[in-house]
C-alpha cells in the first residue's frame, strides 16, 4: 500500500462523519437508479410470462393482416374476420381445435354505481371462449355464461365493485345492458391483467353488443394436434386463408401482447421514474462537490504541510481522488442494495393503491447492477476531481496562513462568464420559441440558462443574502446579524449549497408552471371551441372506458329544453395512405354548438361521400375544397371522398370530420366520446341539465357538466400527474437538504474555535442554535428563489415550445398560490436542516472549542 493510499485511509478513519452526507447523497441517488431498472426488468418478465401462461394453449392466431395506426397510437386497429374461417380452419390437418375471439369495449357498473376501472388501462368484452386451452381467463369460481344476459368477470374487477356471483349490474358496450355474474376468471393465474376489466358473455351477446353485425371476430384461436409445432400450424393454415387475413404463432401473438404493455406503460413508467434519478444524482453532484471543496479548504495547512515535507501534487491529489473512490465504491454498492429493497417494496407497495401488477420474483439483470454502480462511481469522483486537483495545487508556504480568503463571489471572470452565458441562454431560447420556433434551440438556450444560474451562483449570493438577511437584524438582534455574516463569509460555498437545492425547487417550479399553463390551455380550448351549454361524458382517459351510447344525442335532443344535441364518434381510417382519426358527427349541428373558425365551404352537403378538413391539415395534405381524398377503412373497403369544407379550429372538433351515414358501412363498435349539448332561450343551465341528466341516466349514467365543469375535469389528470411528480422530487429536495446540513456541520467544525469564543463571551446556547438555523435558512431562502425564478422560466420555455411544435395554441399561467407554496416549503426545508448541526453546535465543550487549533 503506497503513502498516499495509507494516507487516505487514515483520514476517512479519522473523519468518516465529514463524508456522511457524500454517502448518503450517493447512496439514495444509486438506490433509486437500481430500483427503477431491476423494477422495469422485473415488470417485464412478469408480464411475459402471465401473458405466455395465459396464451400456453394457443399455438396460432388468425386475423386481419393490416392495421391503421393513428399518430399518437402504437396498437393499430384490425379489420374484423369472418367467423365462417372458424370451419374452414378446422378441415386443416393438425388443427385441434379453433374458436373466435370477439372482443371490444365494455365498462362494467360496481355495486356504487361507479364505473369500474376506465383510468388508462383498457375496459375489455368478449365472447367466453368455451375450450379452456384456448381461452386466455380461467374460470376460477361458478360457472360459463350459457344463457342470454349471464357474464363472467375478472375477479380483480368483481373485487374493486364490490359484486360477486349472482349480482346483476350493468354493462356499458356503450348501450346499458343488464347483466348477471355467474363466474369469476383469472388471467394468467392473476386476478386480472393489471388494471384491465374482462366481462365474458356469450357468442350471441357479444356479437349483438360488441359489432357492428353477427358473423364478424377480432381474431381466431387455433390450438395445433399432437406433435405439430406452432410455426408447422401456420404454415398449413396459410394457404386456405382468404386474401387480407394472416396467421401467426402463438408466441409471436404473447409477445406483441407484451411489447404492447411495454410500449405504453412499461417504458413510460421507467423512462420516467430514469428522468427523476437522472435530476437526484444531478442534485448529488452539487452535494458532493461542496463537501469535498470544504473538507479541502479545512485541509489547507495539513497538505501543504505535507508539500513541504515532500509530497507531491500528484500524491495529494491521489489521496483525495482515493478518498472520492472509496466513498463512490462503498456507497454505490450499498446503493445496489438499497436499490432492490426500494424494487421490493414498489412490488408490494403497488397492489395495495390499486395497481395490481403480475406476481413473480425480482428480476436482476447484470446491467441493472452494473449501470447504477458505475453511474454512482462517475458521480462521485467527478463531483471530486475539482478539489482533488486543488488540493494537489496547495503551496508549501500555505502552511503558515491561518486562514485562507475566499474571492471567488468577486470574481471579475465568473461575472463576465455567467453574464454571457445568461445573455447567449436568454438569446437562443427567445430565438427558439418566438422568432425561429426550435425545439433545439429551446432546449439550448434552457439547458445555457440552467449552467448561468450556477456559474452566477457566488457573484450573487453576497447580495441576495444580504437583501434576504436584512430584516434579521432588526427581527433577531445580534443573532441575525451573525447568521447574516456567516452565510456572506463564502460566496461560492454559500452558492453550492445553494445551487442543489436550487435544482430541485427550479423542477418543482418547472412542472407547477407547465401544469397551471396545461389547465389554463385547456379551459382556454373548452371556453373558445366549445359554445353549448353542457357536456356530456364518461369519466376516463387513455384507452379505458366504453363511450356514450350513439342513441343518447337523439333522445337528449328531443328534450323541450333543448336546441342542439350533437354526439362525436370516433373513426379511423387512411386519407391518403396516413393513418388519421376521423370525427364522426352531425356536421350541420357541429358547427351550431362548437366554434370551427372560418368555414371556407358548406358542412351541410358533406353526405356519404364528403369530407371536412382543418385548414392545417389542408395545407399539409395539399387539399383544398373540391379536392378528391383517397380513404382505406379497416374493413378494407377504399372509397374517394370530396373535400366540401375547410374549418379553422380542431381542438374538439378534430381535423377530420365525416357523417355518420358515410362512417355506417365501416363502422365496428360505435360509441361517442362526447355529446355537446345546447339549450333553447329562456332555459337556465341548472333547469337544462336536469332535464339532460334525467335521459343520460337510461344510457349508463354518464357524467353531464357545464363548459367550466368539463373543463375541470378535463385537466383533472394533471393533477394526479403533479402529485406524483412531487413525490418523485422529494429525494432531490431531501438529497439537496442533505447537502445544507453537511455544509454546516463542516462549517461548525471549521468555526469551532470562533463558536467557542462567542459562547464564552455571552452567547447563550439558544442563541447559537438559532444563528445555525437562520444561516441555514438564508442558504434555503437562496436556493429556493433561485430555484423560483430559474423554473418560472424554463415552464415559459417549455408551454412557448410546446405552442411552437403543436397545431393547438398552449396558454401560459402562473399559479401565484403553488409558488408561494413550494417557496415556503423550501425556506421552512432549510430550517429543519439545520436543526442538527444546530444542536451540535450547542453542545460544544467552550474551553476545548477555544484550545481547538
Amino acid at each position: 500500500m503506497n503513502a498516499s493510499v495509507r494516507l487516505s485511509m487514515s483520514s476517512l478513519r479519522a473523519h468518516k462523519r465529514r463524508f456522511a452526507g457524500t454517502f448518503l447523497a450517493v447512496f439514495l441517488g444509486v438506490a433509486f437508479l437500481a430500483g427503477t431498472l431491476v423494477m422495469g426488468d422485473t415488470l417485464r418478465a412478469n408480464f411475459d410470462t402471465m401473458f405466455g401462461d395465459a396464451t400456453s394453449g394457443t399455438d396460432a392466431v388468425v386475423r386481419s393482416a393490416d392495421a391503421i395506426t393513428t399518430p399518437g397510437e402504437s396498437q393499430g386497429v384490425r379489420q374484423p374476420v369472418s367467423t365462417a374461417l372458424v370451419k374452414t380452419i378446422d378441415r386443416v390437418p393438425g388443427v385441434a381445435a379453433a374458436a373466435p375471439s370477439i372482443q371490444g369495449a365494455g365498462q362494467l357498473v360496481g355495486a356504487n354505481g361507479e364505473a369500474i376501472g376506465g383510468k388508462g388501462p383498457p375496459t375489455l368484452a368478449g365472447n367466453w371462449i368455451t375450450d379452456p386451452e384456448l381461452n386466455p381467463y380461467r374460470l376460477a369460481d361458478g360457472r360459463t355464461p350459457a344463457r342470454p344476459g349471464e357474464v363472467v368477470v375478472n375477479r380483480g374487477a368483481a373485487d374493486k365493485g364490490h359484486l360477486k356471483i349472482g349480482d346483476t349490474t350493468t354493462l356499458r358496450t356503450p348501450d346499458p345492458v343488464k347483466v348477471t355474474i355467474v363466474g369469476l376468471a383469472t388471467f394468467g393465474g392473476e386476478d386480472g391483467m393489471a388494471q384491465v376489466t374482462f366481462t365474458g358473455m356469450t357468442q350471441s351477446d357479444a356479437e349483438k353488443y360488441l359489432t357492428a353485425k353477427p358473423g364478424e371476430a377480432a381474431t381466431i384461436q387455433v390450438r395445433a394436434g399432437p406433435g405439430v409445432s406452432q410455426q408447422a400450424l401456420v404454415d398449413r393454415l396459410t394457404p386456405v386463408l382468404p386474401k387480407g387475413v394472416e396467421a401467426i404463432t402463438g408466441q409471436k401473438s404473447a409477445q406483441e401482447n407484451t411489447d404492447m404493455v411495454s410500449s405504453q406503460f412499461l417504458t413510460i413508467f421507467t423512462t420516467f421514474l430514469l428522468v427523476f434519478s437522472g435530476i437526484a444524482l444531478l442534485v448529488a453532484t452539487f452535494s458532493i462537490h461542496n463537501t469535498f471543496a470544504i473538507v479541502i479548504a479545512q485541509r489547507t495547512r495539513e497538505n501543504a504541510l505535507l508539500r513541504a515535507l515532500g509530497a507531491s501534487r500528484r500524491q495529494v491529489t491521489a489521496a483525495t481522488v482515493t478518498e472520492a473512490s472509496v466513498v463512490a465504491v462503498t456507497a454505490s454498492a450499498a446503493g445496489l442494495a438499497g436499490g432492490i429493497g426500494i424494487a421490493a417494496g414498489l412490488k408490494m407497495l403497488f397492489p395495495a393503491i390499486g395497481f395490481p401488477f403480475p406476481e413473480g420474483d425480482l428480476v436482476i439483470r447484470t446491467l441493472s447492477m452494473v449501470l447504477p454502480l458505475a453511474v454512482g462511481i462517475v458521480v462521485c469522483l467527478g463531483s471530486a476531481l475539482m478539489p482533488a486537483v486543488r488540493a494537489g495545487r496547495t503551496a508549501p508556504l500555505a502552511a503558515l496562513r491561518e486562514t485562507a480568503v475566499d474571492q471567488s463571489g468577486a470574481s471579475r471572470v465568473r461575472a463576465v462568464t455567467g453574464t454571457a452565458l445568461a445573455a447567449f441562454a436568454m438569446g437562443a431560447t427567445l430565438t427558439g420559441v418566438l422568432i425561429s420556433p426550435s425545439l433545439l434551440l429551446a432546449g439550448l438556450g434552457a439547458v445555457l440558462a440552467l449552467v448561468a444560474f450556477v456559474v452566477l451562483g457566488p457573484v450573487a449570493s453576497s447580495t441576495a443574502v444580504r437583501v434576504l438577511g436584512s430584516p434579521l437584524d432588526r427581527l433577531r438582534g445580534v443573532t441575525g446579524g451573525l447568521a447574516r455574516r456567516n452565510a456572506l463569509r463564502s460566496p461560492r460555498r454559500t452558492a453550492a449549497t445553494a445551487s442543489a437545492l436550487m435544482i430541485g425547487v427550479a423542477v418543482v417550479s418547472l412542472f407547477t408552471v407547465f401544469g397551471a399553463s396545461l389547465k389554463a390551455t385547456m379551459d382556454q380550448t373548452v371556453s373558445r371551441s366549445f359554445a353549448g351549454d353542457v357536456a356530456v361524458s364518461t369519466p376516463s382517459f387513455g384507452a379505458g372506458g366504453s363511450g356514450l351510447s350513439p342513441r343518447l344525442a337523439g333522445a337528449v335532443g328531443k328534450l323541450p329544453e333543448v336546441d342542439t344535441a350533437v354526439g362525436l364518434g370516433r373513426g379511423v381510417a387512411e386519407v391518403d395512405g396516413k393513418g388519421r382519426a376521423l370525427t364522426v358527427t352531425d356536421p350541420t349541428a357541429l358547427a351550431r354548438t362548437f366554434d370551427l373558425g372560418t368555414v371556407h365551404g358548406s358542412l351541410s352537403t358533406l353526405g356519404t361521400d364528403g369530407i371536412a378538413i382543418t385548414r392545417t391539415e389542408a395545407d399539409r395534405q395539399h387539399l383544398t375544397t373540391g379536392s378528391k381524398a383517397r380513404l382505406a377503412f379497416t374493413d378494407g373497403k377504399k372509397e374517394t371522398f370530396t373535400v366540401r369544407a375547410v374549418y379553422g379550429e380542431s381542438e374538439l372538433a378534430g381535423d377530420y370530420v365525416i357523417t355518420r351515414a358515410a362512417w355506417a358501412p365501416h363502422r365496428t363498435q360505435d360509441a361517442d366520446t362526447l355529446l355537446a349539448v345546447s339549450f333553447k332561450n329562456g332555459v337556465s343551465t341548472a333547469e337544462g341539465k336536469a332535464a339532460v341528466e334525467k335521459v343520460a341516466s337510461h344510457y349508463g349514467n354518464p357524467q353531464v357538466q357545464t363548459r367550466h365543469e368539463y373543463a375541470q375535469s378535463s385537466a383533472g389528470g394533471i393533477d394526479m400527474m403533479l402529485t406524483l411528480v412531487y413525490a418523485l422530487l422529494a429525494l432531490a429536495v431531501l438529497i439537496a437538504l442533505l447537502g445544507i446540513a453537511n455544509t454546516l456541520t463542516l462549517a461548525i467544525h471549521e468555526r469551532t474555535r470562533e463558536l467557542g469564543l462567542l459562547r464564552a463571551v455571552g452567547q447563550t446556547r439558544s442563541q447559537l442554535r438559532a444563528m445555525v438555523r437562520w444561516e441555514s435558512v438564508l442558504v434555503a431562502a437562496f436556493g429556493t428563489l433561485g430555484g423560483l425564478a430559474l423554473g418560472a422560466f424554463l415552464g415559459w420555455v417549455l408551454v412557448k415550445a410546446s405552442d411552437g411544435a403543436s397545431d393547438s395554441a398552449f396558454a401560459f399561467a402562473l399559479p401565484p398560490v403553488q409558488l408561494v407554496v413550494v417557496a415556503l416549503v423550501g425556506v421552512a426545508a432549510g430550517a429543519l436542516a439545520g436543526l442538527r448541526p444546530a444542536r451540535r453546535a450547542a453542545r460544544l465543550d467552550v474551553l476545548r472549542a477555544i484550545a481547538t487549533e
